[in-house]
């Protein structure tokens, strides 16, 4: 099953794609523009966003994208083109209300990174829930060396790597490889080029192995309890896993497990 957005995939800025898993790929598609985040480009995503939350058997969504980036952060000469407080303040609101809903969807999502991610790009590859690179991919949060300090970037970098090592990245707006965003916590794994869908395949198959109710009630504890004190986060965690343990699946996994065979999900 191959469904897309709209049929006319060459002039789309995004194209969604969904297999009879379950899988979802979202391709960003301005490779002319190093993907930057237009508003037509955030209206795609927010639209694909709501498309998956209303899908019951999604199970994973995966970021790529089409030419030598993924993405570049939002598209400044459209932003140059309309100078003031309103527009500025209704685009940073609309690309942080896409920014969100990566992570209020049920299901786990993958940047799939095979170039450069700077700025709101480098933001998309922190909100997302995983992150594969190859090893010729570099990212920075690099407004500040046009004045424009990366705040709302900020906000999914600083929940993602250290607070020193973030602060330099924003305040310096320098590169870092992607060895480095490894080490720093950025992302998860980084492969060689030609590896880089098969290795995001092989996260696909682990995730798809696993129930979808565990994996949508752990995803939804594991961002709340990372803004609440540690005390009102074992409440939140005690409750969602008992809910889960009631689950059919909890119940029949942890039976295999007793019966010493694979569980009949």
């Amino acid at each position: 099953m191959n469904d897309r957005l709209n049929p006319d995939i060459a002039s789309e800025p995004l194209r969604y794609e969904r297999d009879a898993r379950g899988v979802i790929t979202l391709t960003l598609n301005r490779a002319q523009a190093f993907n930057a985040l237009s508003e037509s480009m955030l209206a795609a995503l927010q639209a694909a966003m709501e498309r998956v939350a209303a899908d019951d058997s999604a199970r994973v969504v995966v970021i790529a994208a089409e030419g030598k980036a993924f993405c570049a952060g939002h598209d400044l000469k459209e932003m140059r083109a309309e100078p003031s407080l309103d527009y500025y303040q209704r685009l940073f609101a609309q690309c942080s209300r896409f920014m969100l809903a990566l992570q209020q969807l049920p299901v786990p999502v993958i940047a799939q990174v095979q170039g450069i991610a700077t700025a709101a790009g480098c933001q998309l590859v922190a909100m997302c829930d995983l992150a594969v690179a190859v090893r010729e991919a570099k990212f920075a949060v690099s407004g500040v060396n046009l004045g424009l300090f990366c705040s709302t970037p900020s906000v999914a970098l600083s929940r993602n790597l250290g607070r020193k090592a973030a602060f330099e990245m924003l305040v310096t707006g320098g590169f870092i490889s992607a060895d480095e965003a490894k080490d720093k916590g950025l992302i998860n794994r980084v492969v060689d080029a030609g590896e880089l869908q098969a290795e995001v395949a092989k996260l696909v198959d682990s995730i798809l192995a696993k129930p979808r109710v565990a994996i949508a009630a752990g995803k939804g504890l594991f961002y709340r309890q990372l803004e609440t004190g540690i005390a009102d986060a074992y409440e939140d965690a005690a409750r969602t896993m008992a809910c889960n343990m009631m689950d059919a699946s909890a119940l029949e996994g942890v039976q295999a497990f007793i019966d010493k065979r694979k569980p009949n999900w």
